[in-house]
């Protein structure tokens, strides 16, 4: 009699735990849905968000396989645009740098420096190239340096190297002295013993990368991304909606973490009733 009302106990476990589990099986997790987005998007289109102009640059999609061998589908993008930002840079001390289509040398004198000189670098192949009556490079004796040149009769003689060649040219620039620099006006920012910054504003490339289902800026407007497929990108500002969706999941996500405690406990409460019904008597 006692392994009879055991066994209907046992029946009821696995009847409730069977229920739960065909719940759990038969429940599908809800996608999410933006409907009448603000954009859509595939690669290369440009949008205007606040007055600003933005590239789609990238919209990929790739598989991978979890620990247990399900394929996930990961999309994701890259959104580009270009700002008007303050840019620099530093020349060093006898450092070599490119201006005015010639190469030239930075100099800087003193300890607290205002201001610096741009020598130029002569190019002394070319000259002594250009010149019949004079050998192709310079020549060094007792420790100074000479170019060898040919007169009328054809005799050769050595001239100091600072006498043929003519003296480079000197530019010298102050703090707050504007320069055309790379195609561009630029400003002495800065002079320090060891170097020269340079400042200016010009556009300069941003980017940003776009997850799926991420919440993004751009200017002032915020965005919820998505990618329905792998080559289109949608932009919604519709966020409360979207946050009462996660909301909605999240909500199921419990019902079905319920459910199957609600199997485990209906499974273990089955097999320790079992057991305990085959446990001999002492009376």
């Amino acid at each position: 009699m006692q392994r009879r009302a055991v066994a209907v106990y046992v029946a009821l476990f696995l009847l409730v735990g069977a229920a739960a589990g065909a719940l759990i099986a038969t429940a599908e997790s809800p996608e999410l849905t933006f409907e009448d987005p603000e954009f859509e998007l595939s690669e290369n289109d440009t949008f205007e968000v606040d007055g600003q102009e933005y590239t789609v640059v990238a919209v990929t999609e790739t598989e991978a396989e979890d620990d247990v061998g399900d394929v996930e589908i990961e999309r994701s993008g890259q959104i580009e645009w270009e700002e008007i930002t303050e840019q620099s840079e530093t020349w060093a001390n006898e450092s070599v740098v490119e201006f005015d289509g010639d190469e030239w040398r930075v100099h800087i004198e003193g300890e607290e420096p205002t201001e610096f000189t741009l020598v130029e670098v002569l190019d002394r192949e070319a000259i002594l190239a250009d010149d019949p009556n004079a050998g192709n490079e310079t020549v060094e004796r007792d420790g100074e340096e000479y170019v060898v040149v040919s007169d009328e009769d054809g005799d050769d003689r050595l001239v100091p190297a600072d006498e043929y060649f003519p003296a480079p040219e000197q530019r010298t620039f102050a703090v707050g002295d504007e320069l055309e620099y790379d195609g561009q006006t630029v400003t002495v920012d800065a002079v320090t013993e060891g170097e020269v910054t340079l400042v200016w504003e010009g556009p300069e490339v941003m980017s940003l990368d776009v997850g799926q289902e991420s919440v993004i800026t751009l200017g002032d407007t915020e965005f919820v991304a998505n990618f329905p497929d792998g080559s289109t990108l949608t932009l919604s500002t519709d966020l409360a909606a979207y946050e009462a969706q996660l909301a909605e999941v999240d909500r199921l996500e419990q019902y079905d973490n319920g459910l199957w405690n609600v199997l485990i406990v209906s499974v273990l409460g089955a097999v320790l009733l079992a057991a305990a019904a085959f446990i001999p008597s002492r009376y």
